[in-house]
């Protein structure tokens, strides 16, 4: 029975000496065989794309123009026509004041009007009445004057001094007359400035719209007193506030380091995501002042809002567009490597041999740097681990698959919108 025991426990031992012999054998053998081959190296073609530096800002919606609506005369509010949200038109009435003593004043000028019209008409009068006499009177003393003249003698003195006294008088009596004339016509002028001053006066108990908008508040109801709004230090409360929503304006704050770039025409992107929209404006006008506060400054797009789709108050992500090149050689960040103050790349020729070469690098972005001098375009240039790899040294190149343009954030930038929107606006 032992001798059994022992001859299974030897026959199991042979086995697994056996086995342990065979991986060992196995996991020797590759190595033997294996040879010795150029190092592996990643790289990526030098070709032409274009590299976008930009500032990426939330901006808000404010009302083209603004204005509480107050009205030029105090009184009571007869009617009132609109309410928050009502769309209006220019020269349409929003309200009407009942003011009972501009009636009065209206109908007192014109009365004042006629009656000036009738002082004129009887001045006129006396001018021509006026005008006739002195005209008899002064033949008839240029009558004894001639008569006189050619008889001397004939005439008494007294009646030719009475004759030209009378002519005189007669025609101080015209100047008169026709001073009274002038005088009338004066107070008729102004008589008529004052009806047309009331009446301009009683037109403002019609409040009407100065511009085309949407009425975002309304302060009163019928019935009540209104102040008129001609005192600037008045605190008269208006009837309603209207705004001009038709076109809006997008203010973004530029912060002060990329003011410089801002310029009258530049295309700002504009992403709306209240109402999931998209579309490209321009700078319009900026403020040309760098807060104190917030170190920005305002810089404005206007925003046609024909179908208030838009409403003030209403957030947007923009993108300034600071600095672009389009059709330039790019290579990878990765491929860039600082000796001194000289930018360099190792560079794969045909025969995949590596070559250190000076560039010189233009814009850079986060990923891709544009390459102004010491490329060509299809020239293979190591990714990563430059020192590892020897002048002269042949490698196994592994193709890369890299971008050919590069859209870059501006420091200073509040929002990411390539991480919001998947690549831009």
């Amino acid at each position: 029975m032992q001798k059994r025991v022992w001859f299974i426990v030897s026959a199991m031992t042979a086995v697994i000496a056996a086995i342990l012999l065979g991986l060992h054998a196995r996991h020797q053998t590759p190595a033997v065989e294996a040879a010795p081959g150029p190092p592996a190296a990643q790289v990526a073609a030098v070709q032409r794309g274009s590299i976008d530096q930009v500032l990426t800002l939330a901006g808000q919606f404010q009302p083209y123009q603004e204005v509480d609506i107050h009205p030029k005369v105090s009184g009571f509010i007869r009617h009132i026509y609109v309410d928050i949200g009502d769309r209006v038109h220019r020269g349409e009435t929003l309200a009407v004041l009942e003011v009972p003593e501009l009636k009065a004043q209206l109908a007192g000028t014109v009365s004042e009007v006629a009656r000036d019209k009738e002082e004129i008409v009887r001045a006129q009068r006396e001018v021509m009445r006026a005008r006739s006499t002195h005209i008899a009177l002064h033949d008839d003393y240029e009558r004894l004057l001639q008569t006189s003249e050619a008889q001397p003698g004939l005439v008494a003195e007294q009646e030719l001094d009475d004759a030209q006294a009378k002519d005189q008088s007669s025609g101080a009596q015209v100047d008169a007359a026709e001073a009274a004339l002038a005088a009338a016509q004066n107070e008729l002028e102004v008589a008529e400035d004052n009806h047309e001053r009331v009446s301009a006066i009683e037109s403002y108990t019609n409040v009407v719209a100065p511009l085309d908008g949407v009425i975002v508040w309304r302060y009163a109801d019928t019935g009540a007193l209104i102040q008129s709004g001609t005192n600037s230090n008045s605190q008269a409360l208006p009837i309603v506030r209207l705004a001009q929503s038709g076109i809006l304006r997008l203010r973004v704050p530029v912060p002060e380091d990329d003011v410089r770039y801002v310029h009258i025409g530049d295309p700002m992107q504009v992403r709306v995501d209240a109402v999931n929209r998209s579309f490209t404006g321009q700078v319009v006008r900026f403020t040309r002042e760098v807060s104190a506060a917030t170190r920005t400054m305002e810089t404005e797009i206007d925003v046609q809002n024909p179908n208030l789709t838009l409403d003030p108050g209403m957030y947007a992500n923009t993108q300034l567009q600071l600095e672009h090149v389009s059709s330039v050689l790019t290579v990878p960040q990765q491929a860039l490597v600082l000796a001194g103050n000289q930018e360099e790349v190792y560079v794969l020729d045909r025969n995949n041999r590596v070559h250190i070469r000076k560039v010189t690098v233009g814009l850079q972005g986060s990923i891709l740097a544009q390459i102004t001098f010491g490329l060509h375009d299809g020239d293979r240039v190591i990714l990563g681990g430059q020192g590892k790899y020897r002048k002269g040294e042949v490698v196994t190149p592994v193709l890369a698959s890299e971008p050919a343009s590069d859209v870059t954030r501006a420091q200073g930038s509040m929002i990411d919108l390539h991480d919001q929107q998947g690549g831009g606006l």
